[in-house]
Order: C-alpha cells, then sequence, then structure tokens
C-alpha cells in the first residue's frame, strides 16, 4: 500500500507530469511530497530588510518583534505577514550580532520570481537557507498549485518538503 509519494515538479509541465506518473508506479517509504523549486533558491549571505508599522526590542531575549504590514526582503526574495519576531545570533557564536531567526505569523506570503508560498506561519533560519512554513501552506508555481498543512523548504538548494494532507493541481501549458 502506497503511504505517500514523491514528485519532483521542473519548470515545464510535461517533465512534472513524467516525473508524477514515475511516482505513482512505485510505493514510497515516506509520507508527503518532494519538490524542487529553483525560483525559491535564495542568497543567505545577502542583507535582510523588514519594514513595519511597530517595533518592540527585547535586549534581555535578543530579539525584536515587527507587528503591523510587515515587510521583509532579502535579496528577489520578499516575506509579508502580521507579526515578525526577529532573533538575534548569540555572543560567542559564528553570527554573533546578526540575525539567527524570523518567525512570522498570521497571513504570511513568500515569494520569489513567479513561485509564491502562503501559511499561517512561516520560520526562516538564516544560517541554513531553510524556511518551515506550517498552517494551511499554498505553494504556487505557474498555474501549478499544491496545498499542505506543512512545508519545509531550503533556499540554498531550490528544494521542498511538503506534509499533511498534500493536494496537488497541474496544468500543462495548453489548459486554461
Amino acid at each position: 500500500m502506497v503511504t505517500g509519494f514523491m514528485m519532483r515538479i521542473s519548470a515545464s509541465f510535461l517533465a512534472g507530469l513524467m516525473l508524477l506518473a514515475a511516482t505513482f508506479a512505485q510505493p514510497a517509504a515516506a509520507q508527503g511530497t518532494q519538490i524542487g523549486f529553483g525560483g525559491f533558491q535564495g542568497d543567505p549571505s545577502k542583507p535582510v530588510d523588514v519594514t513595519a508599522d511597530q517595533l518592540e526590542v527585547d535586549q534581555a531575549d535578543g530579539a525584536a518583534i515587527f507587528s503591523g504590514n510587515v515587510l521583509v526582503t532579502q535579496g528577489e526574495m520578499t516575506l509579508s505577514a502580521d507579526t515578525l519576531r526577529v532573533e538575534y545570533a548569540e555572543a560567542g557564536s559564528d553570527a554573533a550580532g546578526g540575525i539567527s531567526r524570523l518567525i512570522a505569523t498570521g497571513n504570511v506570503v513568500l515569494v520569489n520570481g513567479p513561485d509564491a508560498a502562503e501559511a499561517a506561519e512561516a520560520v526562516y533560519t538564516i544560517a541554513t537557507g531553510i524556511v518551515e512554513m506550517q498552517g494551511n501552506v499554498l505553494l504556487t508555481q505557474g498555474p501549478n498549485v499544491i496545498s499542505s498543512e506543512r512545508m519545509t523548504a531550503n533556499l540554498e538548494t531550490g528544494t521542498a518538503r511538503l506534509d499533511g494532507r498534500v493536494r496537488t493541481t497541474l496544468k500543462s501549458s495548453q489548459s486554461e
């Protein structure tokens, strides 16, 4: 019995469809979906810019909380949310004084080029380039749409894994 499936989506629907067909031909060991989305590749070495209506800083906790119309940009990637918690790296670490994690909550939208992802919450770990999204995740790549409860994306490799009732709609360039 197949408990899940693995799939890779390329820019071309035909390649994605062929991979999907090959996927259904054999059972997968892990539940969920793994996809490739080069549009979400990022450069964690680029600066992170944050704008919002309000900012609260807690130096004892090593965090800053932005709220209201939050917009984060890093290179070509943008992330918007209701609230954003910025955690700074601890003293003595390699990234001391720099941002270690961004935790976005409420109406989270991540966009990079033609690709977009939406969720209730997202955690972006700067050093690893990993974005973890959860809560009604919706990923859009051109005309293709995938939804799930959770998504873990690696911005350095341009891959992602979706888990929790994964559903997808794939459209060819000929369909409307």
